[in-house]
């Protein structure tokens, strides 16, 4: 017995032993791959010596010196992003290429089959050739930046660049100025919303048996659009009012699910409204909460000026940022880019589909794509006039799509003369916003609306380019329409002028969350689908609560995360419930909606991660709209993954009848929408008691509204997640300003998926006290320092200093990189 203890201990030893070993020999190969941020190094590719400073924030300050040009500048941006974020690059640019399945084998095929039948990185090849003379230097400088970074990798034995390369045998071929032409246009494939909208509208039609009531479930925005607010001096009875009404898929998929497309706020205030006497301007971009962000915070000393603000790796510019003089903010401006048209193949032969004037063959070529462990996949790539075709197995188009026919996708980020970089790179060297909004004609996609700010001036344009449709288009672009007909496709681009701008409204504020712009009749519309109908009017009544604002005043509505939804809807669907309950024994189901509803009567619409009304809130609307649609669409019920209290309202106010929706159909009795509240009330309970147990009082909102923030390839790895993730208790919700979207599907269907990962806010009466931060911080390496100290920062709404002064970048310096020409 002695014995066998002996052994037992000393295998259990060995183990152990082999366990430290095994811990320390990953630490010590993954740890060779965190940069240094504190030397002197010769590289080639730059023509003179260049400093970058990296702040106490590890925020790089990229400086050249006395000879150097901007386009040392923008070697040293490619240097700094290789250095940080050189696996995130290396992943947007193989799905921009279309080659995820050669370093993760079978479960991205399908990612790559979609980006090859979009061919966008032959179309970024392509669009170099249209690029200005001075965005081809910058692109090319930057390519030598990363690849600079990556000799240095290799020379010096820098643990592959990243700890996921050694669990990913992925060979980095050298950056080329194409590659981030390409990860442009992924970003754009990302903030489209479109082709989802156009294919739920059919599907939706078709399950309605067209019986009127699409209106209901898949609503116009109401209102006329809302941008410049009126003066402040006019607005005291109209706040007054409104107070009154207030109180009442595979790894990397690159398109997201509707409802999680792009998104984000932007506001700016002129000096006139403004306590200092200078400009202002706040933006917060919202895109998938991913670790680490898609934004990444830098400096560049430019010819012209400084420039500082959110960049995104692989891509040479500042996306939202400011410099002394200008600042710019972007927001998904949802115009409406993209159509789906249904081909009529020849019966005679498929490789040829109808056009106005006749058969024509296909453009087709084969593409292989390389495939892990598996055998490589031959697809045929097809085009049209009217656009790549898409396999009927994406976006669930098989439902859509009669016999004999196919499916083609028109965008406009699908054309080879892109010089959407350009212009993007031109953007930063403006000094006001009417040359900000010259520049940006050149911008092709994505669409967005672009917010400015300069010393004097403001203004908001939407920036991209728009189809031009025809008037006498069947389905005016918001259903798949028959690509053969004339008057279904489209006639160019749209003017520029036409597309809408704002300039130092008379209110002095002007701003958008992503919500209807304006209401002109097709084919001038723009869009008639919208990426909010609430925060607006949150952000209406806060812009127009003061006569003038400041940068803490900005944060604050940054921050701000009560729901106008909430304290819309709330009156409307409980208006047969409140305080007429009976008396009910401890925990009958009767005492606990009682409880709920006592809960909720007194709650201001404050989405509080403390708070246990916005789980009570959020648990009963959207088991309401459940039962709402569930018999009347079924199957595609599912896809309505997020309440739009646009219809919930509709329904509850009865306008144009849409309160049929509270009938049954599958039932004798005719239900009242009192009783599907009450019922939809019953539902959300016993779901909360299921997760959260029966003390409704002790809730808490941040328990169910996590921010998820998922590494893209290890996010789902046991062990690894733990390392890799970041998890947080959040506040806000899907339509307050603070926008915490969640994931609406799934166990867990209050996850916080999708919120500004980047925040900002520019004060130009002292440019030097303005603010940023993002949601998980500079570094892409889990071990880093700075993998996520800026996370708990995002989390309670706090930000980083935003500026341009180079004493102060060094005097908090963490570290000085000096490279000289080798």
């Amino acid at each position: 017995m002695a014995r066998l203890f002996r052994w037992l201990l000393r295998l259990t030893s060995g183990l152990i032993l082999l366990c430290i070993l095994a811990i320390v020999s990953i630490y010590f190969f993954a740890s060779q791959s965190l940069p240094d941020y504190d030397k002197d190094i010769a590289l080639p590719g730059v023509s003179a010596p260049l400093e970058i400073v990296r702040d106490n924030a590890n925020v790089p300050h990229i400086f050249g010196s006395f000879g150097a040009s901007d386009e040392d500048v923008f070697y040293g941006l490619g240097y700094v992003h290789a250095q940080d974020r050189l696996w995130q690059m290396t992943v947007m640019r193989r799905a921009a290429q279309g080659r995820l399945s050669e370093i993760f084998g079978q479960r991205t095929i399908e990612t790559d089959s979609l980006l090859r039948r979009l061919d966008l990185y032959r179309l970024s090849q392509q669009s170099w050739s249209v690029q200005t003379p001075e965005a081809k230097a910058a692109l090319r400088a930057y390519a030598d930046g990363i690849n600079a970074r990556l000799t240095e990798i290799n020379e010096d034995s820098l643990g592959r660049g990243a700890p996921e390369m050694f669990l990913f045998n992925a060979p980095i071929a050298p950056w080329q100025p194409a590659d981030s032409i390409a990860i442009m246009k992924l970003m754009a494939l990302k903030l489209s919303s479109h082709l989802h909208e156009e294919v739920l509208r059919a599907r939706t039609s078709l399950a309605l048996n067209d019986d009127g009531r699409l209106h209901d479930i898949l609503p116009d925005a109401p209102g006329t659009g809302v941008t410049a607010l009126p003066e402040y001096v006019n607005l005291f009875d109209q706040t007054h009012q409104f107070a009154q009404f207030s109180s009442g898929k595979s790894t990397v998929w690159p398109v997201a699910p509707r409802g999680l497309g792009g998104a984000s706020n932007a506001w700016a205030a002129s000096s006139s409204r403004s306590a200092a006497g200078g400009t202002l301007l706040a933006n917060d971009p919202h895109l998938d909460l991913t670790a680490p962000s898609i934004w990444y915070l830098a400096r560049l000393d430019l010819a012209t000026g400084g420039v500082i603000g959110a960049t995104i790796p692989g891509v040479p510019a500042v996306i939202s940022g400011r410099s002394d003089t200008m600042g710019w903010g972007v927001t998904a401006s949802y115009a409406d880019a993209q159509d789906l048209f249904i081909e009529k193949l020849n019966p005679n032969n498929p490789e040829e589909y109808q056009t106005p004037s006749g058969y024509k063959k296909f453009i087709s070529r084969p593409t292989i794509v390389q495939i892990k462990d598996a055998a490589p996949l031959t697809l045929t790539l097809r085009w049209t006039e009217n656009g790549p075709v898409l396999p009927a197995s994406m976006f669930n188009l098989s439902t859509i799509t009669p016999p004999g026919h196919v499916v083609t996708l028109g965008w406009t980020a699908l054309s080879p003369r892109d010089t959407s970089m350009s212009a993007a790179l031109e953007l930063m060297r403006s000094n006001s916003t009417k040359d900000a909004i010259d520049i940006a004609e050149d911008f092709i996609a994505p669409t967005l609306n672009l917010t400015l700010a300069d010393t004097k001036n403001i203004a908001l344009k939407t920036i991209g380019a728009i189809p031009q449709r025809s008037v006498r288009h069947q389905s005016q672009g918001r259903l798949p329409s028959p690509g053969w007909r004339t008057e279904n496709r489209w006639q160019g681009r749209a003017p520029y002028a036409a597309n809408p701008v704002f300039r130092n409204p008379r209110g002095g504020i002007l701003g958008n969350t992503n919500n209807k712009l304006l209401d002109r009749p097709f084919p001038n519309h723009v869009s008639y689908s919208w990426g909010d109908t609430q925060r607006i009017n949150r952000w209406r009544r806060l812009m127009q609560s003061r006569e003038v604002h400041t940068r803490d005043s900005f944060i604050e509505a940054q921050q701000d995360t009560v729901s106008f939804s909430a304290r819309a809807l709330l009156p409307l669907i409980g208006a047969d419930l409140w305080f007429t309950g009976e008396a009910a024994a401890e925990g009958t189901p009767a005492r606990q909606r009682r409880i709920a509803l006592d809960l909720l009567a007194q709650w201001n619409g404050e989405m509080n991660e403390h708070l246990p009304e916005p789980l009570l809130y959020a648990a009963w609307v959207r088991a309401l709209q459940d039962r709402l649609i569930k018999d009347d669409l079924g199957p595609v019920a599912p896809e309505f993954t997020h309440v739009d209290p646009v219809f919930i309202e509709r329904v509850y106010r009865d306008i144009d009848g849409a309160s049929i929706w509270c009938d049954i159909r599958q039932s004798a009795p005719r239900e009242t929408c009192a009783d599907i509240s009450r019922l939809a009330l019953d539902d959300a309970i016993v779901w909360i008691e299921e997760r959260y147990g029966p003390n409704l009082q002790s809730l808490r909102w941040g328990d169910a509204h996590q921010a998820s923030h998922k590494h893209e390839t290890l996010g789902s790895v046991p062990i690894l997640r733990y390392f890799m993730n970041i998890s947080q208790s959040t506040s806000g919700g899907d339509n307050t300003l603070q926008r915490g979207l969640t994931l609406g599907t799934g166990n867990a269907p209050f996850t916080n998926v999708h919120s500004a990962g980047y925040r900002g806010v520019y004060d130009f009466a002292d440019p030097d006290s303005s603010v940023f931060v993002i949601s998980t911080g500079q570094s892409g390496h889990f071990l880093s320092r700075y993998y996520d100290d800026q996370s708990q920062l995002w989390r309670r709404g706090e930000y980083i200093p935003m500026s341009l002064d180079e004493n102060l970048a060094r005097a908090g310096a963490l570290g000085i990189t000096r490279i000289t020409p080798r």
